[in-house]
């Protein structure tokens, strides 16, 4: 009888597929060289956009209540900065190849989540801003190129993207909104 247990147990253990868990595919920042100043790596209040999400699910973007479906406009906005604003991103000019001499945003997208916020919340916020700055890709492809973002080739897209290139930092969650 325990010969026949074994066995089952050896079948189940080798037929059995286990569930992966699949991660996030993100790049994590290089070491900073310790030898450079910390004020080298200051950024400029006006250069980030805030986006917090409490322990409630309630999203906060800039310290403002906001609704869900707002965010992908709001930041876009903000990547953008059409007007110039002096309350958002400043601009830098930079050579970029295919484009040439361009103004390029210096936003960095802060995101910070409640320690009880819901996995699945913090996704889909983060799949929001992400969406808004591939949005903003895929609209500069098909408008300089002709062709999506997906269908240029290696080096178009790197052009593309050095174009739009806004961070999303990510912040250790912490509690948020209590005293």
């Amino acid at each position: 009888m325990a010969d026949i247990a074994f066995l089952l147990l050896i079948f189940f253990l080798a037929v059995t597929t286990l569930d992966t868990d699949t991660g996030l595919m993100r790049q994590l920042p290089a070491i900073p060289d310790p030898n450079m100043p910390q004020d080298v790596n200051k950024i400029n209040d006006r250069n980030i956009l805030e986006v917090k999400v409490n322990k409630d699910n309630l999203l906060l973007v800039e310290g403002e209540l906001t609704q869900f479906s707002q965010l992908r406009e709001i930041t876009h906005r903000f990547i953008v900065n059409a007007q110039n604003s002096p309350d958002m991103p400043e601009k830098e000019l930079v050579s970029l190849p295919y484009f040439g001499d361009v103004e390029v945003t210096k936003a960095v997208i802060s995101l910070q989540n409640d320690i009880g916020t819901k996995y699945g919340v913090y996704i889909a916020v983060q799949n929001e801003l992400i969406a808004a700055r591939n949005s903003l890709r895929e609209s500069l492809a098909v408008e300089t190129f002709g062709v999506p973002y997906d269908k240029l080739d290696e080096e178009k897209k790197g052009a593309v993207d050095d174009f739009y290139k806004v961070p999303i930092s990510e912040a250790e969650p912490k509690r948020i909104g209590e005293n």
